[in-house]
């Protein structure tokens, strides 16, 4: 089978040559400006299918409350998809690489009230130097460590700005098993799935990060969801500086 992946995913990387060369030419900029309405919707069909895991994911958000609020940091906030899971009164610090979600993100703040959004900052979850070492008690990842350059500074950058005992909060997709048909389809659709996806890659190993990231406690799940071949095995939990 893995000469068969091997070659399929040759076949499809050749049919990607268009798009490997709008990505040269620089003109993949202008996909950038209409992928935040594309996720917007695709956000919402997430949460209808994912929304028993969120709940269950944040629900040990207050556990790190250590002050008078909780402060949140969501790394690759997108649209504001987290919001509606997070304890009322929590502070809110929005961060995302993509400035053309900020649309999206005021309409998902109006909508819930019930927290504080104390600023959106253009940053990659790899450079967060806007943010203040050891300042909040929670950073969020959801579905960013699949598109991030590199996993092990972005997880640097969280335990950064976490103070001492905070949780690093993570719902993310990931490779499948190398012995299924998922993960077949996975490497054979990725260069394609790049593009539509705004640099997503299915085929990461994100747990493997995530577990030499040298949390004092990790609570890591894997699980399998209702979703699309490409982001059907996830990963889920919280880590403790």
């Amino acid at each position: 089978m893995a000469i068969l992946m091997r070659l399929c995913a040759l076949i499809v990387n050749v049919l990607c040559l268009p798009l490997h060369l709008i990505y040269a030419l620089g003109l993949y900029k202008i996909y950038k400006r209409i992928f935040p309405s594309y996720m917007f919707r695709i956000t919402i069909e997430y949460n209808k299918i994912m929304h028993d895991k969120k709940k269950e994911l944040f629900r040990h958000l207050s556990e790190f409350k250590s002050g008078g609020r909780l402060t949140i940091l969501e790394v690759g906030c997108g649209s504001g998809a987290n919001f509606e899971f997070y304890p009322p009164g929590s502070k809110v610090i929005c961060t995302d690489p993509n400035p053309h979600f900020q649309k999206y993100l005021k309409r998902c703040m109006e909508e819930n009230e019930q927290l504080t959004y104390e600023r959106f900052v253009v940053a990659s979850g790899e450079d967060l130097g806007s943010v203040e070492d050891e300042s909040v008690d929670a950073v969020v990842c959801t579905l960013v460590l699949c598109s991030v350059t590199s996993i092990p500074q972005t997880l640097r950058e969280a335990q950064r700005v976490l103070r001492p005992g905070g949780g690093f909060f993570f719902l993310e997709h990931v490779v499948a098993d190398p012995s299924t048909w998922a993960y077949f389809f996975q490497h054979v659709f990725q260069p394609v799935w790049y593009y539509f996806v705004d640099g997503c890659e299915a085929t990461r190993e994100t747990w493997k990060h995530v577990e030499d990231a040298g949390f004092s406690e990790l609570k890591l799940r894997h699980i399998e969801t209702p979703l699309t071949v490409m982001m059907k095995p996830h990963i889920i939990g919280y880590g403790v500086k």
